[in-house]
């Protein structure tokens, strides 16, 4: 029988009924079925093929064929390649469903401060703890943490310069969580950045000039009170001032 193509670029032949080492094709679809049923983490290629005894390649094309069959059929769930392993999970289409059986108030979510935190080490990485509190402009000991404890960042190594400070990185939980096969994978950071254009007019909307201010009706600035160099008391001075 011919090939079959999928959306996603995949390709199968359907003409094995058995593998290399004997095993039926559709035993060792079974079997695969329930390994990754019963698997609290993504289960490699490798380790399938050892457990069915079966060559890589083989183990490689049974979860491919898998994962194109649940697709041409509509489940609800899907097949997926994350984080260098196969697992299943639900279905996108489905994610509405999804989260009003899992809402649970007693699971913690990552506040903001650690979603910004996250997403710098995810890119940035590795990067130190000093790098980090420098992007953010803000202490992260607390939320670095978090996150380290959480699971979705670790330690990977150290800088060669002075100090030798620790560096960070995301984990392979970080992958798993995000539905994610590799760092690869991850958003480009253009999508997010605004252009030159909308950039230029953010500026010239949020530009005071301080000289075009209207006068009074008498022809006096500000009540007829000069502007003064000097900052009053408690007023903060032009260095201080931001936008």
């Amino acid at each position: 029988m011919a090939d079959r193509s999928t959306p996603d670029g995949w390709s199968l032949n359907e003409s094995s009924a058995d593998c290399d080492t004997g095993l039926d094709w559709a035993e060792a679809r079974r079997a695969i079925e329930a390994i990754l049923l019963v698997a609290t983490d993504p289960v490699s290629p490798t380790e399938l093929a050892q457990i069915l005894e079966v060559p890589l390649q083989d183990a490689i094309e049974l979860c491919h064929e898998l994962a194109i069959t649940y697709l041409e059929r509509n489940h609800g769930f899907q097949l997926v390649e994350v984080a260098g392993g196969w697992r299943y999970q639900t279905h996108t289409d489905m994610a509405e469903y999804v989260e009003r059986f899992a809402t649970d108030a007693s699971s913690p979510k990552l506040s903001n401060a650690a979603l910004e935190t996250l997403s710098i080490v995810a890119y940035k990485q590795p990067i130190s703890r000093a790098q980090l509190s420098a992007i953010r402009g803000v202490n992260v000991d607390g939320v670095l943490r978090t996150l380290v404890q959480r699971g979705y960042a670790a330690e990977v190594g150290r800088d060669d310069g002075a100090g030798q400070a620790v560096l960070f990185g995301t984990t392979k939980f970080f992958l798993e969580r995000l539905g994610l096969n590799s760092l690869e994978d991850l958003p480009a950071l253009g999508e997010f950045v605004p252009s030159a254009a909308v950039v230029e007019a953010l500026e010239m909307t949020l530009k005071v000039d301080i000289g075009d201010e209207p006068n009074n009706d008498d022809g006096s600035h500000n009540g007829g009170v000069e502007p003064s160099d000097t900052p009053a008391a408690g007023e903060n001075s032009d260095d201080d001032r931001t936008i």
